[in-house]
């Protein structure tokens, strides 16, 4: 497995998302406990040594499911999890917290579930509105200096937000939603992240789940999934954003993989500062991912997969869009 760096983190460039082990996309969860700590030791042995998971995931699930996987693994994985959606201050449900008395609980309780004494890259989910950036960041940095994180990440933050926090302390890695699904972080994103030196993990490098091409119909969504009521599977949208899908089958019918395969090479053509993190809890859907690796498209099939038109609809349904920093 390629390695890049993420701000002077190294990582394998092909990372696994944590997320949906604890039944993120579906209200009846369907977990597997087993087969996801399999697919984490699988994801190890196949090279992968950057596992992301957040302390909401489940809540809490998921970051125990991580540390009991990598249980005499540890000095193996750069382990990334995230803090500030759940309030440890009293704050209502709903309501970001990346107070530094916040910050603070929420660390120690990560620590304990993943059963560490350090986070290599710490993340701010969301930006907190009601918190200024300085003051996390200042929180964060004294996490680094306590060696209890080593590195400083922030998820979905805007351009202003990420200048400011990287005035405080280096952020070494922005994580925010990039496939050819969404390509909003081209246009001012990726050039300021390279400007500052930060790395970029894209999130749903696979669009959940569409550019997989296993999504036909809406039919082929269960009724209690999320994704039901997300824009970009509903209505008109759905159909439109099919051609998108069309496209990558049909570039991975000429190289003999998988459309997912596609999806992630064509992330991986576009800079050598870019680690996405495929979510996955199966075995057979890691080994599939992690071959992306090693695909080098053509520079005409590159192309074709640029002059895509953006997906239809918004990414996220009203309220989760208001809660990304702009």
């Amino acid at each position: 497995m390629k390695h890049v760096s993420l701000g002077g983190l190294d990582v394998s460039r092909i990372g696994l998302g944590a997320m949906t082990m604890a039944g993120i996309y579906t209200t009846g969860g369907g977990l597997d406990d087993d087969e996801s700590i399999r697919t984490i030791h699988r994801a190890l042995d196949l090279g992968v040594t950057h596992i992301d998971t957040a302390e909401v995931y489940g809540p809490f699930h998921s970051e125990e499911l991580v540390g009991q996987a990598i249980r005499g693994r540890r000095d193996q994985v750069v382990l990334a999890t995230k803090f500030g959606i759940i309030s440890h201050t009293g704050r209502a449900v709903g309501v970001t917290d990346s107070s530094p008395a916040s910050v603070r609980v929420a660390v120690e309780g990560s620590l304990k579930r993943l059963a560490t004494d350090r986070i290599d890259l710490y993340y701010q989910h969301r930006v907190d509105r009601n918190t200024p950036i300085e003051e996390t960041v200042g929180a964060l940095a004294e996490l680094v200096a306590e060696g209890k994180i080593l590195h400083i990440g922030l998820s979905e933050a805007g351009p202003d937000t990420i200048r400011r926090a990287h005035a405080v302390h280096p952020v070494s890695a922005l994580q925010t939603e990039y496939s050819l699904w969404t390509r909003d972080p081209e246009a001012e994103l990726l050039p300021l992240l390279r400007t500052l030196r930060i790395g970029f993990v894209p999130y749903s490098p696979l669009g959940h789940g569409f550019l997989t091409g296993q999504i036909r119909t809406p039919d082929d969504i269960p009724d209690d999934d999320w994704r039901k009521t997300n824009p970009r599977f509903t209505g008109e949208n759905f159909h439109r954003n099919l051609r998108i899908v069309d496209e990558v089958q049909a570039v991975a019918a000429e190289v003999e993989a998988t459309p997912a395969q596609i999806a992630l090479a064509w992330l991986l053509a576009q800079g050598n500062d870019i680690a996405p993190i495929p979510g996955t809890r199966r075995v057979a859907r890691v080994e599939e991912n992690t071959a992306a690796d090693s695909i080098e498209l053509a520079t005409d099939q590159i192309q074709r997969l640029n002059d895509l038109t953006p997906a239809a609809g918004n990414r996220h349904n009203e309220t989760s869009m208001a809660a990304v920093d702009q």
